[in-house]
């Protein structure tokens, strides 16, 4: 249960969050992660959260603290992303939970089955609600010859989005972007980063020599999902134009997917590390040179700002978390969007320049300092409680029907 939910919304008074999400930790993603550090943040500022998300097969049953902190509901297996599952709309459940004990508000960060189900029962029982949009769908489907349902997905996510109170976004230029498709009542829900674990302080001499790298050798490294979406090749070709002069470069891919094996067999001097987390992922980022972003379907990437706290250059495209924080030539590299061979050509020209590594890497690492999850909190904070401030003066005059389980 969420608890005695009548502390309401003033400044200062603890508030309690219904957190809806189809994907949580142990599962490794950039929503997971973020959703992580929403309920930490959350609980640090003094308030309550409710998370209700799909059973994952690593739950125990009977654990009555987990239970009095989580609701958890059945869920479908998502093809070709193993590991995570699609919440089964359980309307009727959430409406009864939310009768009962109705939090402050609900927070949804997917727009799966569960999250529509949670935004159906939500607004029935006059709860205000944020959705977050935390993944590209419509750039993903270009990815994998469905192309033409780009509109409709943009269009499904716009009916969804604009039935909420409000709508987070990272970056202020996603939010500019969405405005012009015709989304409304968005406000920026900015990332921040662990600059304590992700620390240039981390790096290890005895790691380096395991990937085979000599001392003064360049060592390239991407951190992701190996999937079609991800644009891995490019990075595979940017390294490969590195290797033409550097012949001791090294690339590590650190992550797994659906496209592991395509990777491997495309050049076999890439080392495939699998799936990393917590210090020893940080110890893969501080061990490198030089970070390669080449995807062009996120909302932010998350992975960019991990890289920049451990000091590390990174050469993206000018969107999402790089068109945010990095400027160009200053504390990283950014090339225009969908240019291939400016992003082969940067990556070439830094990785021959250790001087320029360094002094790119410093200041990298300068501007994440600014972006703890702390502050970025204290923001998310600011926006629920104006939600529901709002919320509670102009009540919907909307009641939706009710959605079948």
């Amino acid at each position: 249960m969420i608890g005695d939910a009548q502390t309401g919304a003033g400044a200062g008074k603890s508030l309690q969050l219904a957190l809806v999400t189809e994907t949580f930790p142990p599962e490794i993603n950039g929503v997971a992660n973020t959703m992580r550090h929403v309920v930490e943040g959350l609980e640090q500022l003094a308030h309550r959260v409710h998370v209700i998300r799909p059973r994952q097969p690593s739950d125990r049953t009977g654990d009555v603290e987990a239970q009095a902190r989580e609701t958890l509901v059945a869920g479908v297996p998502i093809p070709g992303y193993r590991g995570l599952r699609l919440g089964l709309p359980v309307y009727r459940t959430l409406r009864s939970l939310w009768r009962e004990t109705p939090p402050d508000a609900v927070y949804i960060a997917t727009q799966g089955p569960l999250g529509h189900a949670a935004l159906a029962a939500a607004r029935a029982t006059g709860i205000p609600t944020l959705t977050g949009f935390h993944t590209q769908f419509q750039e993903y489907s270009r990815h994998y010859g469905l192309g033409l349902l780009a509109r409709p997905i943009i269009g499904a996510l716009r009916r969804f989005h604009n039935r909420s109170d409000r709508t987070l976004v990272p970056s202020s230029a996603l939010r500019a972007e969405l405005s012009c498709k015709g989304f409304r009542n968005l406000e920026v829900f900015a990332r921040g980063v662990d600059t304590d674990l992700f620390s240039a302080q981390r790096r290890r001499d005895d790691l380096r020599r395991l990937w085979g790298c000599p001392t003064a050798a360049p060592v390239v490294l991407y951190v992701g999902r190996l999937a079609a979406e991800k644009n891995l090749d490019l990075s595979i070709r940017a390294f490969q134009r590195i290797a033409s002069t550097h012949p001791d470069a090294r690339f590590v891919v650190v992550g797994d997917g659906p496209a592991q094996q395509q990777v491997q067999r495309s050049d076999p001097r890439l080392i495939l590390t699998g799936v990393k987390t917590g210090v020893e992922l940080a110890e893969h980022y501080a061990s490198a040179d030089l970070f390669l972003f080449p995807s062009l379907t996120e909302t932010f990437g998350n992975v960019v700002l991990e890289a920049m706290a451990s000091g590390l250059p990174v050469v993206s495209f000018d969107y999402a978390a790089a068109g945010s924080l990095i400027r160009s030539g200053h504390n990283g590299i950014t090339v225009p969007t969908g240019d291939p061979d400016a992003f082969i050509a940067a990556a070439e020209a830094v990785a021959g320049d250790a001087d320029a590594l360094l002094a790119l890497g410093r200041l990298a690492r300068s501007t994440a300092e600014g972006l703890t999850w702390r502050l970025v909190m204290r923001s998310f904070e600011r926006e629920l409680r104006q939600v529901i401030e709002h919320h509670q003066s102009e009540p919907p005059n909307e009641t939706l029907p009710a959605t079948p389980e």
